[in-house]
């Protein structure tokens, strides 16, 4: 989750120091949970005083909705750029999701705690970030839908899939995946967890043998 190298120099000490109050907060939090963590361990693994963290944000809460939306905003990003870099390239969809996957893990494999947190408060639904985490969701789901869409519109895919949901099957996929290898099969690696997900997907989605 690394901040711009562009950004005029006290911007840029701002975003460093947000930065390492994310990863901080990230840490803490999959260590021992959200209500359990307070802002003083935060701050005290940030290295930073308690008083920067209300500096940048309001309270605990707003640091953990802000920490969703800048992990998730990271994933996104990651998403779209493989799909254009697949287009670019002259590759069809398939390829193009087939890149997203691998993107995807690359993203959780630099990121297992964040993702572990984002997929943890998917199910919970009384959490005051409830809505924000729905849109950042649906923004990284909406990158994958829109090369089904192109997929339909050219052929490429059968036009009885359900767009929302294989979206949200895929990306689904990918997490529980991921997180599983990182958990549970850890010498397995990368390119050895996107060659059995890129299988799936030529299997189920394209139709291709």
């Amino acid at each position: 989750m690394e901040s711009s190298s562009t950004a005029p120099q006290g911007g840029s000490r701002r975003e460093a120091t947000r930065q390492k109050l994310y990863e901080a907060a990230v840490t803490l939090i999959a260590e021992q949970g959200f209500s359990a963590t307070t802002v003083d361990e935060i701050a005290e693994r940030a290295g930073v005083a308690k008083g920067t963290v209300y500096y940048n944000f309001a309270s605990k809460s707003v640091l953990f909705e802000e920490l969703l939306r800048h992990g998730v905003g990271l994933l996104t990003a990651s998403l779209r750029q493989a799909a254009e870099r697949a287009a670019g390239e002259g590759r069809g969809r398939v390829d193009a999701l087939d890149a997203m996957i691998r993107a995807g893990l690359v993203f959780i494999d630099r990121y297992p705690a964040f993702t572990q947190l984002y997929v943890a408060e998917l199910w919970r639904t009384n959490r005051a970030w409830q809505s924000t985490l729905l849109v950042v969701r649906q923004e990284a789901l909406a990158v994958v839908e829109e090369v089904l869409r192109e997929g339909m519109a050219g052929g490429e895919f059968s036009e009885e899939i359900d767009v929302p949901l294989t979206a949200a099957a895929l990306v689904g996929m990918v997490l529980v995946a991921a997180l599983d290898w990182k958990s549970f099969q850890p010498e397995r690696s990368l390119d050895e967890v996107h060659a059995a997900l890129s299988r799936l997907l030529q299997g189920r989605v394209s139709g291709r043998a």
